[in-house]
């Protein structure tokens, strides 16, 4: 049911998976920078590698969920409508940021399982994708790891287009996007 009738917002549901996705972005990339601050080989480091695999296989899960409200209720119009090169940018951008949702956690997988390491997910244990080859594990953590930071500026040219727009702009891209409360 769509609880937003005036056609001005996101639906409740898609607004409240954007913000987790938010948190799941920010507990991925923090699990994994903050690992460093414990020596190789400690249990704390290994919880932190731990978190951020699970984390992102939570993503992994919640991502499909997206795109189905996506798909159920699509995105409301931009007023005042921006120009066609804007739309089109937004959209190569929430592409790519749903590759990255998508790609990353599949990766991180697809890389455990070379490694012929555990799959953890919250106490369970996933089956490996494909059999343990560590050549092909290094190949994926090098374009796991490229991806991961090129995935910073995609977030944060995501970010920083939805403050111009509020902002700069003054449209209501942000908003549609804002819990009820928010507004």
């Amino acid at each position: 049911m769509n609880i937003d009738t005036t056609g001005n917002h996101y639906h409740r549901a898609s607004i409240a998976l954007h913000w987790v996705m938010l948190a799941l972005f920010v507990g991925v990339y923090a699990s994994i920078e903050l690992r460093v601050l414990f020596e190789k080989g400690t249990d704390a480091r290994e919880n932190m590698k731990s978190l951020h695999f699970m984390l992102g296989l939570l993503m992994f899960a919640l991502v499909w969920l997206r795109l189905a409200m996506r798909i159920k209720h699509p995105a409301p119009s931009i007023q005042p409508t921006p120009p066609a090169s804007q739309e089109m940018l937004a959209k190569l951008a929430h592409v790519a940021l749903y590759a990255l949702m998508i790609g990353m956690p599949l990766a991180g997988w697809l890389l455990l399982s070379a490694a012929g390491k555990p799959i953890p997910f919250f106490g369970l244990e996933l089956p490996a994708l494909i059999g343990k080859n560590k050549e092909l594990a290094g190949q994926i953590k090098e374009v796991h790891e490229f991806v991961g930071t090129l995935g910073y500026f995609l977030i944060g040219a995501h970010a920083a287009a939805a403050l111009f727009h509020h902002y700069i702009k003054r449209d209501n891209t942000l908003l549609r996007m804002l819990p009820a409360k928010a507004r």
